[in-house]
């Protein structure tokens, strides 16, 4: 994850991070904005560059149905920075639907604060309130908030937001454990009970931080889970023998969860794996003080435990693994005729187009981890000579049985010569570009190679049903798909392609990953600052999902990243001796 402070290029050398620290949301008392229940909170943290002003989306939490005293599972991970003054906001929101638009939900709050304020608080807790405030300008390949226009009165107080850091310890380790219970107390009245887990890591003040929930299993006193995968600093921070607390709960529809009973045991505890060591008495402490003879609620006892190094991105990389970088160019009509200024293709000798300014942004980082540096570039939407039919996967080099160009140069010169010889025309369409990428990545399953595509767009996508699909089938590949929509144009079709909040799906089939990542241009060109920044800011962003999404791969595939071949200079093998 990206994190703060960090420095711009062309800035000389920057800070280095003291530590990486982790972010616990809660909140208390936060506004009730529905009218049969209670309010379905979701934090948004965004963050400001040092020396600029615009607020930028870093992250989001999950969203926790019908409660006004949320405790967030996931984590905001930043980079901490003791010399930087790291501003954080905080937005909270009350879900309404399933759309990633933020101002399609009510308003709950806000509240602003630094990176400093937290970690410097006793026990680095800070609670601060949530006021209506004035919800400004963010990026993040969405639409801009609006203003606050639900009622809401700037600087009315409306809730409590608490915010835990916790400093990270450099394990690596993740453990996979399983756990079935036995003869929980039932709950239901008409039923039995619909139990769940949820698990808490102490801190060093006594307090405890969520860490994990595990799912609910429907009517039964006696569940089996399903395992689990978890990194050990979530579990411990690396502290084997600091307390894990185990709270057990019966589900109910409207989130008002019956407690059955709680255990607490340690990371050193659970590591003995499946033994008599590991069969926990579940303890309902308010029945114990009034019945005499009560001995648990049930037993939770644990069916297995493993631990295993968490690969990184580097340490594939570090193995040998390439990247395979290909680009694809929108060539349709709607760019505007390129021998004119106001074109997007238009070829200024004073300035770079946004097409062209795109693909050095991006490409002049990604080409590092391609060794032979050849990239294919296609162009879609144009018609070609000679006959001028019109394609959506054609090479810009001209050559159809190879389209690959030498650097990124030799796919700016080949761009430059297609605008010359082909028609803008259209329309819009994604999938055959998507799907000529995904038939090289179907070659090398291996963990090898691992596929790159970068579309560069101006208009509304025309083929979504069919891209959606594309989509769908590349998410089994090793493969990310990079869009940045340059223009004026509404994007919206792009961010349901970002599945990032909501997966996408076709013909009932959900992607195995999120592959996709989008930009708008625009927001890194509006507002003036330096042009190099501004594509620095611009690579950054988009290139930011592509190692989760490469270790998510990975990961599913069971591959394991090859061992670092030994450098040229490494003496080999003695030699035998000679007779």
């Amino acid at each position: 994850m990206a994190g703060l402070g960090a420095p711009e290029p062309g800035s000389g050398p920057g800070p280095v991070p003291a530590t990486r620290v982790e972010l616990t949301v809660s909140c208390r008392h936060l506004l009730d904005k529905d009218t049969f229940s209670k309010s379905d909170p979701l934090c948004v943290l965004y963050t400001q560059r040092p020396g600029c002003r615009q607020w930028r989306e870093f992250g989001r939490t999950e969203v926790i149905d019908n409660t006004l005293n949320p405790d967030f599972l996931r984590k905001f991970v930043l980079d901490y920075f003791f010399e930087e003054k790291q501003n954080l906001r905080f937005d909270l929101y009350d879900v309404d639907s399933k759309s990633p638009d933020l101002s399609k939900h009510d308003f709950l709050g806000q509240a602003f604060c630094t990176l400093g304020e937290i970690v410097g608080s006793a026990g680095s807790r800070l609670e601060k309130p949530l006021t209506m405030g004035t919800v400004t300008t963010h990026t993040r390949g969405r639409r801009p908030a609006p203003a606050v226009s639900n009622g809401g009165i700037p600087g009315k107080k409306c809730g409590t937001i608490i915010l835990l850091a916790e400093e990270l310890g450099n394990c690596r380790d993740v453990a996979t454990l399983q756990f079935c219970a036995n003869k929980l107390d039932k709950k239901d009245f008409f039923g039995k009970s619909d139990p769940f887990m949820v698990f808490y890591r102490s801190n060093e003040d006594g307090t405890f931080t969520i860490c994990h929930k595990t799912e609910v299993v429907r009517n039964t006193l006696n569940p089996v889970w399903q395992a689990f995968t978890i990194p050990v600093r979530a579990l411990c921070n690396g502290d084997y023998d600091r307390a894990i607390k185990v709270e057990v709960y019966d589900w109910d529809r409207d989130g008002s969860h019956d407690f059955i009973g709680e255990f607490t045991t340690s990371y050193r505890e659970l590591a003995r794996g499946q033994s008599q060591f590991n069969v926990y008495e579940v303890v309902n402490p308010r029945k114990k003080m009034k019945k005499k003879k009560y001995l648990n609620s049930g037993t939770v006892t644990l069916l297995s435990f493993a631990v295993e190094s968490d690969h990184t991105f580097l340490d594939y990389i570090r193995g040998g693994t390439q990247i395979n970088f290909t680009v694809a160019i929108d060539f349709t009509a709607s760019n505007g005729n390129p021998s004119q200024s106001t074109s997007l293709h238009y070829l200024s000798p004073y300035q770079l187009n946004a097409y062209t300014m795109a693909l050095k942004a991006v490409g002049e980082i990604i080409q590092d981890y391609d060794s032979d540096k050849m990239f294919p570039a296609l162009g879609f939407g144009a018609k070609i000579p000679p006959d001028g039919h019109v394609s959506h996967e054609f090479p810009l080099n001209g050559d159809v049985a190879n389209p690959a160009c030498s650097g990124i140069e030799g796919v700016l010169e080949a761009y430059h010569r297609s605008l010359r010889s082909v028609q803008l025309y259209g329309p819009t369409n994604f999938a055959p570009v998507v799907n000529h990428v995904a038939r090289s990545a179907a070659e090398v399953l291996d963990g090898s190679q691992y596929f790159v595509l970068l579309i560069i767009t101006d208009g509304v996508i025309s083929d979504m049903a069919q891209t959606k699909e594309a989509i769908v089938n590349a998410a089994k590949l090793p493969m990310s798909i990079i869009i940045v929509g340059v223009g004026q144009a509404e994007f919206d079709a792009m961010v349901e392609l970002d599945g990032d909040d909501i997966r996408i799906s076709s013909r009932g089939k959900v992607a195995e990953r999120d592959i996709v990542q989008f930009v708008p241009f625009r927001d890194y060109v509006e507002g003036g600052g330096s042009a190099v920044l501004s594509m620095a800011r611009l690579a950054k962003d988009v290139l930011a999902e592509i190692p989760d999404q490469f270790i998510s791969y990975m990961k599913a595939r069971g591959i394991k990243p090859q061992p670092m071949p030994p450098s040229p200079d490494t003496p080999g093998p003695p030699c035998p001796p000679q007779p």
